[in-house]
């Protein structure tokens, strides 16, 4: 997924500090990324959340990287 590692890589990222924000194993993200595992709904909600981007962007669904507006409660 090259959106995913472009996202993180504009953000200024490692692969660990993504596994430090979202929870996710270094070695679970690295696979997601290079896209030899899929991530879960809530794998991609926490990267979305991290990277500041919507899922649908991380899924291919839209060129949008800008997050919808979210609901903080």
């Amino acid at each position: 997924m090259s959106r995913l590692r472009d996202l993180r890589k504009e953000r200024h990222l490692t692969q660990i500090q993504m596994q430090l924000l979202t929870g996710i194993d270094q070695s679970d993200y690295s696979k997601i990324e290079s896209g030899k595992r899929y991530f879960t709904f809530e794998q991609c909600k926490r990267i979305a959340l991290v990277l500041n981007t919507s899922m649908d962007y991380l899924a291919g669904l839209t060129n949008e990287k800008k997050p919808y507006p979210r609901n903080d409660q």
